[in-house]
Order: C-alpha cells, then sequence, then structure tokens
C-alpha cells in the first residue's frame, strides 16, 4: 500500500500515451528537457549573480574603512 507498483506505472504510461500520442511524446519529452535545462542555468546564474554582488559590497566596503583610519 505504501509504494507504487509496476501496475501503477504501466497505467500512467498508458494514461499518457494515451493522452498525448505516441508520435507527440518525444517533441514533449524534449521540451520539458529543455525547460529543466533553463532553470539549471537560471539557478546558476542567479547564483553568480548574488555571489557578485556580496564580492562588491565587500569591495566597496574596504575603502571607507581606509578613509576612517586615515581621517583618524
Amino acid at each position: 500500500m505504501g509504494g507504487i507498483g509496476i501496475w501503477q506505472i504501466a497505467i500512467v504510461v498508458v494514461v499518457v500515451i494515451l493522452l498525448f500520442g505516441a508520435g507527440r511524446l518525444p517533441r514533449l519529452m524534449g521540451d520539458m528537457a529543455k525547460g529543466i535545462k533553463s532553470f539549471k542555468q537560471g539557478m546558476k546564474e542567479e547564483l553568480n549573480t548574488s555571489d557578485d554582488e556580496e564580492d562588491l559590497a565587500r569591495v566597496s566596503d574596504k575603502p571607507k574603512e581606509k578613509d576612517k583610519a586615515a581621517n583618524s
């Protein structure tokens, strides 16, 4: 009762083939793969952007500290 059996998977596959047709499935899977690839690329870009912003914040803070030390 707790797991997914082979019969449940077979039923899902049959329903998907009936809904989309055997000809459209490869195109549908290709579109899904492109979407996943685009999502992963966007996540990497977001991480790089946030890392760059943190680096810029650290660099911009350093001159202020030097100015404070020079004024003292």
